[in-house]
């Protein structure tokens, strides 16, 4: 099921895997690098339903617009609460995440929004090779319970890097794997068990 929503920074359009017997709803926003074709948004798609959490992939408007280049942080914030308020229609609580630059924005919005929590997969630490270009304020200030699932050699930072977590937040890794959690052919992981690492992490998070 589809849905488009008129935002400032125009039109979203969201797509929602519902549960049978929903108690909660995630939302998600996809990267500045492509869509909600992810492989870890979808792999959550086809799994969290049958656990009784309706996801929503959120497709950006820039991307719907087809353009190319994501625009600046405070248009992609202007944008996402249009978004959080229609899957908070149903009255259930909302989780809100995204990977990468969309984890990002929902770091930044979420408290103001009245989220539950917020999944953080993928976050971008800091520009690659660019350590001193830490994000982590924008992660460490969440406040609301957070889950960051994180691959163990991504180049926008890896877990051992992160700063130690507050209460409330919880880091998991992928070991192996990169910023799309994409593992190499001969590492002990293949993709399908890295993706079930993810699947696994968020459905153990949200049971909490």
């Amino acid at each position: 099921m589809q849905r488009i929503v008129d935002t400032p920074a125009g039109d979203a359009r969201l797509h929602w895997f519902p549960a049978a017997r929903p108690r909660a709803v995630l939302l998600l926003g996809h990267g500045a690098g492509g869509g909600v074709e992810a492989p870890d948004l979808q792999a959550l798609a086809a799994a969290l339903p049958a656990d009784g959490v309706s996801v929503v992939l959120a497709e950006q408007p820039w991307r719907v617009a087809g353009r190319r280049l994501a625009p600046a942080p405070a248009v992609l914030d202007a944008g996402w609460p249009a978004q959080f308020a229609a899957a908070a229609e149903a009255g259930l609580p909302v989780y809100a995440g995204g990977r990468s630059a969309g984890a990002r924005v929902a770091c930044r919005t979420s408290a103001g929004l009245g989220a539950a929590g917020v999944l953080a997969l993928a976050f971008p630490l800091h520009p690659p090779g660019r350590p001193e270009r830490s994000r982590a304020d924008e992660l460490l200030g969440t406040g609301l319970p957070t889950l960051v699932v994180q691959g163990g050699a991504d180049t926008f930072g890896t877990p051992a890097e992160f700063p130690a977590p507050p209460a409330g937040h919880r880091l998991v890794e992928v070991p192996h794997a990169g910023h799309g959690f994409q593992v190499p052919k001969r590492a002990p992981l293949t993709r399908a068990a890295a993706l079930e690492v993810i699947t696994g992490a968020v459905a153990d998070w949200l049971r909490r």
